[in-house]
């Protein structure tokens, strides 16, 4: 969906045109410009021809490879493997919370070049920044899905495939589309955007006027082990990623969840959770209610192996100890390699 072509189409148009296309995309959820009869042929017929409503999004590695998305054992989680108009390809995933929540997880990129050496995604290697119209025809390809279903996308995170802050202006465009009363109409709170950190996008981010939320993955607890793990730690050190992440706690107020992927004998020790617990309290002048960590479980993809349940139990203790709230999130995903890390975009 090329959205800037669509965008300077009706600058010759009425005023309210743009909010007829808006319901149209959004609302009615069409996917053919000739559906919409409230626009005018030569609109229509302009329209699709630069901005066509097609998406192409295929299953991977089943028997039908026209069907839509492939579901997981667990039923809860879809992917969708889309292929954009110049051939390159990313991947999308809807995860269905018991809770009622319907969760899309968007990718920024057609790879990533940050080559992190647990995530399947960054062995790639970066292809290309994907347009706010290509994130948004991810989360437009599930809300026509559960359409039929009498459901909406109601949460957005960013944890797809790439770096969100390596491709900011796109990503803050297509949130905006999203949030807007006459677009998916998605609250600024229901959407996350997750990044290794990047310090000048996390200070940037404390200038945004949407209370989206951040969340910044650390994955260690001091530089050494985070070098090992994440080549752009050598660029970024802890010390200004939390600086950085002070910054925007002073000026916002809203709380930052901090991600730690727990990889057995890597980084999942007792000593490791105490570490951690110190430089949290040190490096930032905040009060610690904050900020939370949040330990996720690994979904084996680049070699390494997942911590037991009782060590991921200790390691959120020890912080709990020292007074910083942490969780243990349940990975949804894994069995269709649509968990975190995962996503590789394989055919």
């Amino acid at each position: 969906m090329n959205w800037a072509a669509a965008e300077e189409i009706l600058k010759d148009q009425p005023a309210y045109r743009a909010g007829q296309v808006m319901k149209a995309v959004f609302a009615d959820l069409i996917d053919d410009w000739e559906q919409n009869t409230t626009l005018p042929r030569a609109l229509r017929e302009e329209l699709a021809r630069v901005c066509p409503l097609e998406i192409r999004a295929a299953v991977k590695g089943a028997a039908d490879s026209g069907a839509p998305a492939k579901y997981s054992s667990d039923h809860q989680t879809e992917k969708a493997l889309l292929t954009f108009s110049d051939g390159l390809q990313a991947e999308t995933v809807l995860m269905r919370h018991h809770s009622g929540r319907m969760t899309v997880c968007v990718s920024s990129q057609v790879g990533c070049p940050l080559k992190c050496a647990f995530c399947a995604t960054g062995q790639l290697g970066f292809k290309r920044n994907l347009t706010a119209g290509e994130i948004i025809a991810q989360v437009l390809f599930f809300a026509r899905r559960l359409k039929n279903e009498n459901e909406r996308v109601n949460n957005i995170v960013f944890m797809g495939m790439g770096e969100p802050f390596l491709n900011y202006e796109e990503v803050w465009r297509a949130i905006r589309v999203l949030n807007h009363p006459q677009g998916q109409k998605i609250g600024a709170r229901h959407i996350s955007i997750s990044t290794v950190g990047i310090p000048e996008g996390i200070k940037k981010m404390a200038d945004e006027n949407l209370q989206v939320n951040l969340a910044i993955s650390l994955h260690a607890s001091n530089d050494q082990i985070r070098q090992h793990l994440m080549p752009v730690a050598k660029q970024y050190s802890l010390q200004e990623i939390l600086s950085a992440t002070e910054f925007y706690l002073k000026k916002t107020n809203r709380r930052v969840m901090f991600e730690y992927l727990l990889l057995k004998g890597a980084n999942d020790s007792e000593a490791h959770a105490r570490e951690l617990a110190d430089l949290l309290h040190q490096s930032m002048r905040v009060p610690s209610a904050l900020y939370m960590v949040n330990l996720l479980t690994y979904n084996p993809a680049c070699g390494f192996q997942p911590s037991s349940p009782a060590t991921a139990d200790r390691f959120a203790e020890i912080l709990e100890e020292n007074h910083i709230a942490a969780t243990h999130r349940a990975s949804l995903g894994g069995a269709i390699d649509a968990a975190c890390g995962q996503l590789a975009g394989r055919n």
